[in-house]
């Protein structure tokens, strides 16, 4: 894998790891075309993480904790697979390459799939989000990924009321307000559901981790939308 064709900061990235846990050997072993792709997703979300926890300067307890329940609950990685992402993450976290640039080749990467785009930037701002402040530098690399990716940037704001307030709110979740028209929040609703939707996500090489961050999101914005149902027919 450390020759495969990808290139860029991304390929360098997952090159140097490689090349330092294996050796001569991890230029033997060869890769799917789906691993390569796998591989070069992983490295782009964690070298992300990296630049953005380190964005005020220092990697804090909380994003280092983040990081650590994202692989263990959300991807459950097996041992080899956990030691792979922190050294990622490590490795990002110090190199030359800037955050701007792992970002967009993230996105030429996942250009045709912009939904999956999106669940990515959730976990970026998560991440941003756990010490329950956002940095000013932290919130201008979202805010510019909102572009470097191609996404509604009002996506920025949505995703900052939601992690400042209750993730219990349905308003919240939907990124809509009490006093929208329901037919208003409805088309949200149908909008938010078919970019979360499981069989919207699918795309060759896209991690099955991934879908299934994909999937909870899908059930969230199903529940707020007929809780929010209920609260108007009463």
């Amino acid at each position: 894998m450390i020759g495969f064709s990808l290139g860029g900061p991304i390929g360098a990235l997952l090159g140097g790891v490689i090349g330092s846990r294996f050796g001569s050997r991890g230029r033997q072993k060869s890769f799917s075309s789906n691993q390569q792709n796998q591989a070069a997703f992983f490295a782009a979300l964690f070298a992300c993480l990296a630049k953005l926890a380190k964005a005020d300067g220092q990697v804090s307890k909380e994003e280092v904790e983040v990081v650590d329940r994202f692989i263990k609950k959300k991807f459950k990685f097996d041992a080899e697979q956990r030691a792979f992402a922190i050294e990622i993450f490590n490795h990002a976290k110090d190199d030359s390459n800037s955050y701007e640039e792992y970002a967009s080749q993230l996105s030429y990467l996942l250009e045709a799939n912009k939904n999956a785009l999106v669940v990515f930037y959730e976990l970026l701002f998560e991440l941003a989000m756990s010490d329950g402040l956002l940095h000013k530098n932290e919130e201008d690399l979202l805010r510019k990924t909102t572009s470097i990716f191609g996404i509604n940037q009002e996506l920025f704001n949505q995703l900052r009321n939601q992690f400042s307030t209750s993730s219990s709110n349905p308003y919240t979740i939907l990124g809509v307000t009490k006093d929208m028209p329901f037919e208003e929040i409805k088309i949200i609703y149908l909008r938010k559901r078919k970019e979360f939707h499981p069989d919207t996500l699918i795309s060759k090489g896209l991690p099955d981790e991934l879908l299934e961050r994909a999937k909870e999101r899908f059930i969230e914005i199903q529940e707020a939308y007929e809780t929010i149902k209920k609260i108007n027919l009463q």
